[in-house]
């Protein structure tokens, strides 16, 4: 079940009479118009922040080496299957 949500913002007439003309194009209300709009703006910050933590987590591994050998043997699928569980690095023995 979608909820939706009300919301009021203020446009300019310049960008008002843009955002029409584009909404009579398409075919589509101005209200449908602007949902379209930030729905889709929407999705694509929801993509960029996915983007970030996918690096972030990285770089994680990339510069530690436990995690590096943990996601070498957990996150890397294998058709044979997992196999023995590697001997581990304790945090003190570096």
């Amino acid at each position: 079940m979608k909820v939706s949500t009300h919301i009021l913002i203020k446009l300019d007439e310049d960008l008002r009479r843009t955002l029409e003309a584009e909404a009579d194009t398409r075919g589509v209300s101005f209200d449908a118009l602007v949902s379209e709009l930030v729905t889709e703006a929407a999705r694509q910050l929801r993509r960029k922040r996915i983007r970030e933590q996918t690096e972030a987590v990285g770089r994680y591994i990339a510069s530690n080496p436990e995690a590096k050998e943990f996601y070498e043997f957990w996150g890397t699928p294998r058709a044979e299957g997992l196999g023995p569980a590697p001997k581990l690095r304790s945090r003190n023995q570096k």
